[in-house]
């Protein structure tokens, strides 16, 4: 951990983080999830660099060490997109491998599908390409995590009432289990976490206090506008298809997969209409948090990848 060097970039009026390992000629963009920031990538940012690879992971705008944009608000998907475009440009690094996580692939897909010269292929973990996402908040109840995250001051009622640790603390514990997080109508999301359920057994204390006090320091303004209160986005592109290879890892007991028609989709193969070159993987034992939870399997998973594209690309 220690030879992860960390950094700031003046993108767009902000201050963002960057934590940076390695100096190999092929680089690796890693962006997270949530309540994830830089530090859920550490297993793979050093096994990387090992490799011979360099990696960089961004806090996004208004997570982790990054600054707040000055209307937390209003940011977008679109602002991450440019944000990545102007941190490759100042590191004038040409072309990215891209592993994404969770939210943390939307952008990568989208920067792949507006950028695909900057990128050589991607790595998504538990969130398969969809070119849409309005399905997932018609056909589930009101009580759904994301719905009630999207309420303005619904989700801040409900986290105030804890102190930031203990509210990282249940997103952890509530996503990795296998069912979705859908409170009853007299219930908060925080609710449905009981006091004395332990961590993840991979999840120490450690981690957690890391977690809580960038979290401290950032809140969760920005978090819940991205990606929650922006999910629905438009981008009208006239040709949604990621033509770069692409690697998905889904944990086989990922909440994720009971979204409506999420595992069908995947398992069907029907993603590849919007994803021709696309590799499906799936670790049986594996939740939400799967770079987490298995950190080796998933390593050589990625290194893997890179290691039959960058031989690929330079031929």
């Amino acid at each position: 951990m220690d030879e992860i060097e960390h950094k700031y970039v003046d993108v767009r009026g902000l201050k963002l983080h960057v934590a940076d390992i390695g100096s190999g000629p092929s680089v690796v963009l890693f962006l997270h999830g949530f309540p994830e920031i830089w530090y859920s990538w550490r297993n793979q940012m050093i096994a990387v660099a090992n490799a011979g690879l360099r990696a960089i992971a961004p806090d996004f705008r208004g997570y982790g060490l990054s600054q707040l944009p000055p209307e937390p608000e209003k940011a977008t998907f679109k602002d991450l997109i440019e944000d990545l475009l102007a941190i490759l440009d100042f590191f004038s690094i040409p072309k990215v491998f891209i592993v994404g996580k969770d939210f943390g692939a939307r952008p990568g897909y989208l920067f792949a599908v507006l950028h695909p010269e900057r990128v050589s292929g991607m790595v998504t973990l538990g969130s398969p390409y969809r070119t849409s996402r309005s399905s997932l908040l018609l056909d589930l109840p009101e009580g759904f995590y994301i719905s009630r995250w999207q309420k303005p001051g619904r989700a801040e009622a409900d986290f105030g009432r804890f102190d930031i640790k203990t509210v990282v603390r249940n997103i952890y514990i509530l996503f990795s289990g296998s069912e979705i997080p859908i409170a009853a109508e007299d219930q908060e999301i925080m609710d449905l976490v009981d006091p004395s359920s332990p961590l993840p057994t991979w999840f120490t204390e450690e981690d957690l206090a890391v977690y809580a006090s960038l979290y401290e320091k950032s809140g969760f303004r920005t978090p819940l506008q991205v990606p929650y209160r922006a999910i629905l986005e438009q981008f009208n592109l006239t040709d949604v298809t990621v033509k770069v290879p692409v690697l998905l890892i889904m944990g086989g007991k990922d909440f994720a997969l009971k979204f409506p028609g999420m595992e069908d989709y995947v398992r069907s193969g029907k993603v590849k209409d919007y994803v021709p070159d696309l590799e499906i993987i799936f670790l049986p034992e594996g939740t939400h948090f799967v770079q987490e939870q298995f950190p080796d399997q998933v390593n050589q998973l990625v290194l893997n990848f890179l290691k039959k594209h960058t031989c690929s690309t330079s031929q």
